[in-house]
């Protein structure tokens, strides 16, 4: 069972970080790589619900698939408003999905304070400027044209403040 998670958060911890890498290179998040993070939380489910003696618990508490989905739904609706107005780009508000399945309905609270976080240093990285030195790497030519566009890659963003509130949810467990 316990190696059965862990492959689990491995499997999806490399799907979140290709999601964060695709957003970052050409703001766009795959839909074959949400697709997949829903596939690899249904494993999950499914191997939970498998080794668990109490089946209601497992499903219908908040603790278990029941609070997970639930998050999941409210951050998707949340993405999908703020992508009405124009806040957010479609790939950002599809990848809330699979994230709430991951942070799951108690992991709510520190997920948001992470992506708040990570939103005010990826504010203030953008306004320091890059030392010459390191203008021939592709990865700050890259972060110089998102500061020229002012289109910020939220993907990364959520993607680093999931995986902060997931290892912290694995702890406690």
């Amino acid at each position: 069972m316990m190696e059965t998670i862990n492959i689990i958060t491995l499997v999806a911890a490399l799907l979140l970080l290709y999601a964060a890498w695709s957003d970052f290179q050409r703001w766009r998040i795959p839909n074959g790589v949400v697709l997949a993070l829903v596939a690899v939380y249904a494993l999950g489910a499914t191997a939970r619900l498998a080794t668990t003696q109490d089946t209601g618990a497992a499903l219908f508490s908040l603790d278990g698939i029941g609070g997970d989905v639930g998050a999941g739904l409210l951050l998707f609706a949340l993405g999908v408003a703020l992508w009405a107005f124009r806040l957010f780009g479609a790939g950002d508000a599809k990848l809330f999905l699979p994230i709430g399945l991951f942070v799951g309905w108690h992991g709510m609270l520190p997920f948001a304070l992470f992506l708040l976080l990570g939103g005010i240093v990826t504010m203030l990285a953008l306004r320091v400027p890059m030392p010459l030195a390191f203008a021939h790497y592709a990865v700050v030519r890259r972060i110089e044209e998102i500061r020229a566009s002012r289109k910020i890659p939220y993907g990364v963003i959520m993607v680093f403040a999931t995986l902060i509130t997931m290892v912290l949810r694995h702890r406690q467990a």
